[in-house]
């Protein structure tokens, strides 16, 4: 079905680049019903690096729900498209074995498999000797395990691609070739505050003449995987993603190896390995990459391969032969390095640009695009129909992202590492270490010599525990235990609980709101009623028409015109662009991003207030400043907002500090802190802290596709207020539909022993109604406590009795634990610290 030899003036939706990605996009988009989409592609289908994918389609791996459903969706979709479309996909269910080697591996793939097998992928746990009966060539002497899930298996890449694109087709969608998109067009409009696309302008040559041209459309789709950065960049858009170098080995033949063997990963040894051509074919994910073409992709690369390092990479080859050692004696067809595009913390770039209304990307899919690509078209194409994404996109939305992570240095030394992050063990706490230090807090010198060990906190260094005044801080290994310094982490814990800490959180996403309509439109995005009292902080959420959640955050009221809106960082785009995208056009409001402007600094425990009053002459009485106010302050030689308000459970305050003066602040706040044994607290004792409370936190343990009365916020919304608020009627309908069969509840292993941190089950009865969203240890309840989703399967509802009726268990790896499960907050359930 070859496409019109005319380009069309308009289009609804145009996707820009035809691999797999924007082919997937366009597919579903047709199928979805909207016909009016053309797919631009500069050269040939697949030309980027489509066409050199190794080809694995493997479901297991993750403990994100939705990639799980993605992968899942994906290996249903090629095992279909050849009846649908005629076309082959080389979809193959050879089966697929993840070994585990070492011990920490081994807990990994043990937590990861309990997970996958509840997303209804059907994972076995196998030993070294079944591995080696499935894929005889296999070195298996080290071997614990291997994890095997037997309708996974490998695809061919450009037939897949060729499938969607033909299925695209035969459902109205029009595709053209050679055609190089040049520039995304956008213009402001009397409805938005900003701007919004309008169209492509492209270039193509037609019988030796450059034509030149425009299509209007509405929506555009950034699909250009590699060029992605660079051709977002060109409309103001951060797309931070680098491209690196990729290889993989095919061998001559081996006639002892089987077309049908299972598709083998071993992590420990850098490599994964199947049938290729006869051939053994050991792909390499090494631990440091080398960056490519850093300045900028050539945009006539196409097809392209680069000059292998053999030097460089003789070592992990070396390496991932001894897995398969008879690739030592077998002789090599290929040694390929092709470019393949990562992002800064490993998960794709998808969503609509923060910058530019209708403007959406889906790229830097860290070599998974191949086995994630139907169901991240399906994700993407709902996404832009319907104005909502229906799977929780928090971690791979656009938006999280920020410009400073498209600067050459940032790109270059960051991918690095991410490369090679693909293969190491996921350790719950692990911290990227390359690009660090790009954001630091006036306090970072000071901290760091009262011992705080950082890690990156969305760019910032944020002090995650200390190891004391003048004491370098040793982490120890990494490990699913317990940490080497947990008893310095329950210190901090144990003095906000019983005295005071200061905890350093200037990384917290802050706004000025301001403007006579400043209030009104703050009411109208927030469920709960922010337009009080001067001098009033409230907790609220912003939702979606549907009632769903879109942000978690605090609004406090300075003054008549003046609000503060302070959100957690990895928040920070997403709440500034849903004010900006929500505010009418004609409002008089302004909205000033002053996250750099003001530190943070939070102090808390029983003797926050004894420590305040010390520092200010302003009365900190709880008749003067009771919880929820909000006061400007003068200590020493500085004013600073404080407001009376705790995200760990105690007694305590969070000042505001300009900048500046920050230092002299935080100087003012220890020196009087002596008498009251002051203690600094880091974010390892936040998240403990707050769990304890079951305070949630917007993109770990809720996001945005659970409604606010399933989060169990359901205090915190005003369905009454005059003028009501987004997604209003939602909430209404939901709360007048009856008791819900789906709530947020608490979990408390009874054990002290083990560790929870996210994705672990858990059990009801025997039968598993849920798994852990976040967690963290519970130093004052005694043990590893979470925050789980909780749904009752048979529609009865989650409440107070089903909770207290049933007897609770957590699956950790191979092990179940009892548990206790609480719809309030365990600790301190009536807010009398609080409050005190």
């Amino acid at each position: 079905m070859p496409a019109p030899s005319r380009l069309p003036d308009r289009a609804r939706v145009v996707v820009i680049g035809g691999g797999v990605i924007g082919c997937s996009v366009a597919y579903h988009l047709a199928h979805m019903g909207e016909t009016d989409v053309v797919l631009l592609e500069r050269d040939k289908l697949t030309s980027g690096t489509t066409w050199h994918a190794a080809g694995l389609m493997v479901c297991f791996g993750s403990t994100s729900e939705t990639s799980m459903e993605m992968r899942k969706y994906t290996r249903d979709l090629y095992a279909r498209l050849e009846a649908e479309t005629g076309q082959a996909t080389g979809f193959a269910p050879v089966g697929f074995i993840e070994l585990a080697s070492d011990a920490d591996r081994l807990e990994e793939y043990r937590r990861v498999s309990a997970f996958n097998r509840h997303c209804g992928v059907d994972v076995e746990e196998i030993g070294p000797a079944k591995v080696k009966e499935m894929f005889p060539l296999a070195e298996v002497e080290d071997v614990l395990a291997g994890f095997y899930v037997e309708g996974d298996g490998r695809v061919n890449p450009v037939d897949v691609t060729q499938a969607l694109a033909k299925g695209a087709r035969l459902q109205g969608a029009t595709i053209f070739e050679e055609v190089r998109v040049t520039g995304v067009t956008q213009a402001r409009t009397l409805e938005l505050r900003g701007s919004k696309v309008t169209g492509v302008d492209y270039v193509r040559t037609v019988g030796g003449q450059e034509e030149r041209g425009h299509i209007e459309a509405e929506v555009v789709v950034n699909c250009t995987g590699m060029w992605a950065r660079q051709l977002a960049g060109s409309s103001g858009i951060s797309v931070p993603l680098q491209a690196a170098e990729h290889y993989y080995l095919i061998t001559e033949a081996i006639p002892e190896l089987g077309a049908d063997w299972p598709v083998i990963e071993d992590p420990g040894c850098y490599g994964y390995y199947r049938e290729e051509g006869g051939g053994l074919m050991i792909g390499l994910f090494e631990p440091v990459c080398a960056p490519w073409k850093v300045e900028g992709i050539p945009q006539d690369f196409s097809f392209g391969t680069l000059s292998p390092d053999w030097d460089r990479m003789g070592p992990y080859l070396e390496k991932a032969m001894s897995r398969v050692p008879i690739a030592y004696d077998t002789g090599v067809k290929l040694f390929f390095c092709g470019p393949e595009s990562f992002t800064p913390d490993l998960s794709p770039i998808v969503g609509e640009a923060p910058e530019v209304k209708n403007y959406f990307v889906a790229a830097g899919l860290n070599s998974i695009g191949i086995l994630t690509g139907g169901g991240l078209g399906r994700v993407l194409a709902h996404w832009i129909l319907t104005g909502r994404a229906d799977v929780d996109i928090t971690a791979m939305n656009v938006d999280r992202l920020q410009p400073y992570q498209c600067t050459p240095e940032y790109r270059a030394t960051r991918t690095v590492e991410s490369l090679g992050m693909v293969y190491q063990c996921h350790y719950p706490m692990r911290s990227m270490q390359t690009a660090r230090g790009a954001k630091r807090s006036p306090f970072y010198e000071a901290l760091k010599a009262q011992g705080a060990y950082f890690r990156d906190v969305s760019g910032w260094e944020g002090a995650d525990w200390y190891a004391g005044p003048g004491v370098e801080p040793d982490p120890g290994p990494l490990s699913w235990g317990k940490p080497r310094w947990f008893d310095r982490w329950a210190a901090e814990h144990k003095a906000c609980r019983e005295g005071v800490i200061v905890m350093d959180m200037s990384f917290m996403a802050k706004f000025m709101v301001q403007g006579r309509d400043a209030g009104a439109c703050l009411e109208r995005v927030s469920a709960n009623r922010v337009d009080g009292k001067v001098g009033r902080i409230t907790y609220t959420q912003w939702l979606d028409e549907a009632g769903k959640l879109q942000a978690d955050l605090t609004v406090t009221k300075l003054g008549p015109e003046r609000y503060l809106v302070i959100a957690s960082d990895t928040a920070h785009r997403h709440a500034e662009t849903w004010m900006v995208r929500n505010f009418p056009a004609d409002a008089h409001v302004f909205v000033s991003d002053v996250s750099s402007g003001y530190a943070q600094l939070n102090v808390q425990g029983p003797r926050s207030r004894a420590l305040m009053q010390a520092i200010t002459d302003a009365d900190m009485s709880k008749e003067a400043f009771p919880f929820r106010g909000v006061r400007e302050l003068a200590i020493g030689f500085a004013t600073v907002i404080c407001t009376r308000i705790t995200y760990l459970g105690e007694l305590g305050y969070e000042l505001y500090i300009p900048t500046e003066q920050a230092m002299h602040v935080y100087e003012r706040i220890v020196a009087a802190g002596a008498q009251f044994g002051l203690v600094h607290a880091g974010l390892k004792a936040l998240a403990s802290l707050r769990m304890e409370k079951a305070y949630r936190d917007y993109g770990h343990d809720i996001d945005n596709t659970d409604t606010v009365l399933e989060a169990g916020l359901g205090f915190a919304v005003r369905l009454k207020k005059k003028g009501g608020f987004i997604g209003r009627d939602a909430v209404a309908a939901q709360k007048a539909a009856g008791p819900l069969a789906k709530q947020l509840v608490q979990i408390l292993l009874t054990d002290p022993e083990p560790m929870l941190f996210h994705a672990e089950l858990v059990y009801r009865d025997g039968a598993c109604v849920g798994y852990i969203r976040a967690a963290s240890y519970g130093h004052t309840l005694g043990g590893a406590v979470g925050l789980a989703m909780i749904e009752s399967g048979d529609g009865s509802p989650v409440d107070a009795d089903y909770v207290a009726g049933g007897t609770w268990e957590v699956l950790i790896g191979n092990e179940r634990y009892p548990a206790k499960a609480s719809l309030a907050p365990m600790y301190d359930p009536k807010m009398a610290r609080i409050k005190a």
